[in-house]
């Protein structure tokens, strides 16, 4: 008895579930630390295997060399479209950080062995709290969808296009400042304006310590203020996410 292996769909798998792998690896909320490496491993292969019938590979499965280059060309697309889920959702550790910067939580920064990341205590907050939201929301499930809808316009054995990737990073890094200074601004300017408040008090009464008046109001200041922007969080989560899904799905030959 003889048995004859599917080697189109066999390759098929493989090449898509490298890609499912590479994109794992880098994009959020995937690439977080407490998700341990086997379970990565894992969920690529069934991805690989659930979206072999739609992205059906053309190549010879006899070319060796070729199929390598196939492999590797799988790995650079999923690693370029991780990094830019993972640009998207940069966003919300750049408000987080922006808030650190001003309020003097930058002194206090220590390194994240989770994230790989060195961060003050807002940043990591707000890093949790999106890697939660994603969770929480099913917002990984859209993401997912979305990767699995780039075999539609990023097929197996089609190049990536380095153009729209790096017109889609440009877009990603401009979208990322304004979607931080949305939500870290109003407090940003508020902590600025004590800045200078506290610079013309020193200037009127020289006699008054600016360093032991401004910590504490500082602190104070984004602690009471703070809520207000931890609140735009899961708005924040659920508009970076249809962005990642579209930035995935535009970057089509």
């Amino acid at each position: 008895m003889t048995f004859a292996l599917p080697w189109a769909g066999l390759e098929s798998a493989m090449l898509a579930g490298v890609r499912m792998a590479a994109f794992l690896v880098i994009a959020p909320p995937f690439a977080h630390r407490g998700i341990p490496g086997r379970i990565k491993a894992m969920l690529a292969v069934v991805l690989g295997l659930l979206v072999a019938p739609r992205a059906r590979a053309s190549a010879d499965p006899t070319d060796i060399g070729f199929f390598i280059g196939q492999l590797v060309m799988q790995v650079v697309i999923g690693a370029a479209l991780g990094f830019l889920v993972a640009l998207v959702f940069a966003a919300v550790q750049s408000a987080g950080a922006l808030l650190d910067l001003f309020a003097g939580f930058q002194m206090a920064a220590a390194f994240d062995p989770l994230n790989q990341t060195s961060g003050a205590q807002l940043q990591r907050l707000y890093q949790m709290t999106a890697t939660v939201l994603l969770f929480a929301s099913d917002g990984y499930q859209i993401v997912i969808t979305g990767l699995v809808r780039t075999f539609d316009v990023i097929p197996l054995g089609t190049p990536l296009d380095l153009a729209a990737t790096a017109a889609a990073s440009a877009d990603g890094l401009t979208g990322m400042f304004v979607a931080a200074l949305q939500v870290a601004g109003p407090l940003a300017v508020v902590l600025f304006l004590a800045d200078v408040g506290l610079g013309l008090l020193t200037r009127v009464a020289p006699a008054l310590n600016a360093f032991a008046l401004g910590f504490p109001l500082k602190i104070l200041l984004t602690l009471s203020l703070g809520g207000m922007a931890y609140l735009a969080l899961p708005g924040l989560v659920d508009a970076l996410t249809d962005d990642a899904v579209r930035t995935v799905i535009g970057v089509s030959p």
